[in-house]
């Protein structure tokens, strides 16, 4: 007998995790002011680009010492700026949990082939924060985007430290409080949280990684983008909207629309509810089922934006192929879209559950996969 499909449809299938959902308010001809066609470099450009500056700071309240500047080729060249611009002047921690922390000790290993000591845990697991000496230079996800796996807090990470954190908030700003007295280079992309367009970054610098900037010159070339100083002086003018290379005005004016949104849901504290929301709606799913389980092991660490589950079912036997299965599925329906699990995790799905998701549309995905996990688990029962 076919197994019946469930009687309601998300509104919006969309639950990749990046580039992520829109705002539920989005719509393109919203973006018809942007100052297409003008320089960047023109009075409307720069305002446009301060704007955002400006607006990043406010809602994520971030400290008026700290600086907040838009870099090129999106966290990945923030985090890459940071780490070739920052790097070298003291002993390295470098701290993963899943594939890209894993990226960035590949990076500063065998690219600017720093000798730094490496502390990585499984997927589904985080390292433990009280191994880490914070008198080094340490480099660390806040948020695990292919493990669901976050830290809970920044209690371990010293107030007082000689050596500079360098963080990865990709997946956590705008859903997570960030600490930022205990955050020195502070790095995301706005196709995250907030459903903004690919190919731009943020880094957000304490005060103590401005003094380094000025302090120290790394040893190795630094690519033109890289350059976040000129003359042993910081570049004032990258955190005043005077972008080091040529930003989409589309994209920018994109990222102030969901700006605004943001701040119609209550800031911060009211995008980190609907990302809880969102997510405990799947724990809950999970909790009620004995097929399915979060990936990340310690409830403290689970992520609420992307959420990581796993096939615990002991019928199944190729956990790549029957994960995949479903999320076919699951497409093929228009339910959800893009949830696989990211290539180098373990099979399963991820689901984005950041603030722009709708906890309505989670509700109605979440019969559509105890639906495909119903279909594909009576095909291995029948093989």
């Amino acid at each position: 007998m076919a197994i019946q499909h469930p009687a309601s449809r998300p509104s919006n299938p969309r639950f990749s995790s990046g580039p992520c959902a829109k705002p539920p308010t989005f719509n393109v001809t919203k973006l018809a002011d942007a100052p297409l066609g003008r320089s960047h470099r023109a009075s409307v450009g720069k305002a446009r680009l301060k704007a955002a500056i400006d607006g990043t700071r406010q809602i994520l309240d971030i400290p008026d010492d700290y600086r907040v500047g838009i870099v090129p080729a999106s966290d990945t060249g923030a985090v890459e700026m940071a780490m070739w611009s920052l790097l070298g002047a003291r002993k390295v921690e470098m701290v993963a949990w899943e594939s890209f922390g894993a990226g960035w000790v590949s990076d500063v290993v065998k690219q600017l082939k720093i000798d730094a000591d490496i502390k990585v845990a499984d997927y589904g697991q985080i390292v433990d924060f009280d191994t880490i000496d914070f008198d080094n230079d340490v480099v660390f996800t806040w948020n695990g985007t292919t493990s669901g796996v976050r830290l809970p807090d920044g209690d371990t990470i010293p107030a007082k430290r000689a050596g500079l954190t360098i963080c990865d908030a990709t997946s956590a700003a705008f859903a997570m409080d960030l600490p930022w007295d205990k955050l020195d280079v502070t790095t995301f992309s706005w196709q995250k949280v907030l459903g903004g367009e690919a190919a731009h970054g943020m880094i957000i610098l304490s005060p103590r990684a401005v003094a380094r900037l000025e302090s120290y010159t790394p040893p190795w070339p630094l690519p033109k983008i890289f350059r976040l100083t000129k003359g042993g002086k910081l570049i004032e003018g990258i955190f005043e909207g005077a972008t080091i290379n040529t930003p989409s005005m589309l994209a920018v004016e994109d990222y102030l629309l969901a700006l605004d949104w943001a701040r119609s849901v209550g800031g911060l504290a009211g995008l980190i509810a609907r990302a809880n929301a969102n997510a405990q709606a799947i724990w809950t799913f999970c909790d009620t089922r004995d097929w399915i389980d979060n990936l990340a092991q310690d409830p403290a660490t689970r992520s609420n934006t992307s959420v990581c589950v796993k096939f615990t079912d002991p019928r199944i036997t190729d956990g790549t192929a029957f994960a995949k299965a479903v999320a076919k599925r699951l497409e093929a329906q228009d339910v959800a879209l893009d949830i696989g699990a990211y290539r180098d995790a373990p099979p399963g799905l991820r689901i984005w559950c950041g603030g722009t998701v709708e906890t309505a549309d989670i509700v109605a995905m979440l019969p559509w996969l105890d639906w495909a996990f119903s279909v594909e688990i009576a095909a291995v029962d029948a093989a």
